[in-house]
């Protein structure tokens, strides 16, 4: 079968290889996918670079997001059946309730933990949900780590926003166009930034109305401000990490949540307390989210017949060019690698 590994000492420019190995075969209470999609992550690309995960091993088969059907069940198998359209999840053991430390250890396509970039994988029958239907493969492989996480973040952080209340997106990742769309089908008012007029014409084609250039206003802050009449937003979906953070306690309310989601723009600077201490902000991470959270999404998703935005769709042999368009940041949404 058709598999992806790292290679140990590739450059980032050709570190997938396509290799062929054996199709594995499920055990008692596994099953076997036959995968049709993966899309990408930032995190993905950390890996490549050596940081995420701690020490990989060597032909790791990377990404955590996938879609396919159940094509064989092992013994004591009751929940599926083969023909069942289903995605990951990101973390196998987290069934539901608060993240625990050992849950980490078992995040796909990481460390010691072979992913899903392969026409088939074992995973145990808990470790899977159902796809949402009115999804195709392409798009249903988006929601294991973004789509999970801007659901967690939005709704699972802190108090559940009221409808009405205003929440702040960074950019036009994954993660920030899932947490536009579901902001908007509950009733939230959305504000976002992009870095460019183009990207910022296809968030109103989302529905976005309210988008700041961060390039032509660099202490765009500022103008979250001013259109929250000085108040601040009452949440920030906060992908940049270290370089970002800071506007983003100054954008947010008195009492508001920062959602923290991503190291874009870099970990490692200090971050002055002040703000969160005078202002009783609430400044949370967003560890993507558990087998029931992934549940819940994919029934908001198909409640409110929202589609997740594909950006591009390379196949599994270009796979090195989905990561190079991933590392250039010029995606509008989700980079997938189809598996036919």
């Amino acid at each position: 079968m058709k598999t992806v590994i790292i290679r140990k000492n590739a450059s980032e420019s050709d570190a997938w290889t396509l290799a062929e190995r054996p199709a594995p075969r499920p055990g008692p209470g596994q099953v076997l996918v036959r995968v049709r999609a993966a899309s990408l992550n930032y995190r993905d690309l950390m890996v490549v670079r050596g940081r995420y995960g701690g020490e990989r091993k060597d032909g790791l088969v990377p990404l955590s997001d996938a879609a396919g059907e159940v094509v064989a069940i092992g013994a004591g198998v009751r929940r599926w059946k083969e023909g069942d359209r289903v995605i990951s999840t990101f973390f196998p053991t987290w069934a539901s309730g608060p993240f625990r430390g050992e849950y980490r250890a078992t995040a796909l396509g990481a460390g010691g933990n072979d992913g899903v970039l392969a026409e088939h994988v074992v995973f145990g029958e808990d470790a899977i949900v159902r796809a949402p239907a009115h999804l195709g493969f392409n798009e249903a492989a988006t929601l294991t780590c973004a789509g999970v996480t801007a659901w967690t973040a939005l709704f699972e952080s802190g108090p559940r926003p009221a409808p009405g209340a205003t929440v702040l997106v960074q950019g036009t990742g994954g993660v920030s166009l899932f947490a536009a769309q579901l902001a908007r089908a509950a009733g939230l008012r959305v504000i976002a930034t992009s870095s460019s007029a183009a990207k910022i014409e296809r968030l109103r084609a989302l529905g976005v109305t309210e988008a700041i250039d961060y390039r032509k206003q660099p202490e765009w802050h500022e103008e979250v401000l001013r259109l929250t009449g000085g108040e601040g937003v009452d949440r920030v979906i906060e992908v940049g990490g270290a370089g970002t953070l800071p506007r983003s306690l100054q954008a947010v309310k008195t009492g508001g949540v920062v959602s923290l989601i991503g190291l874009l723009s870099g970990v490692g600077s200090q971050i002055d307390p002040m703000p969160i201490l005078f202002r009783a902000i609430r400044v949370e991470g967003a560890v993507v989210g558990s087998r029931q959270s992934t549940v819940e999404l994919g029934a908001a998703l198909e409640l409110h017949g929202i589609r997740p935005v594909v950006d591009e769709v390379f196949p599994i042999e270009r796979a090195n060019e989905a990561l190079a368009k991933l590392a250039a940041g010029k995606h509008f949404g989700k980079v997938v690698i189809g598996i036919d």
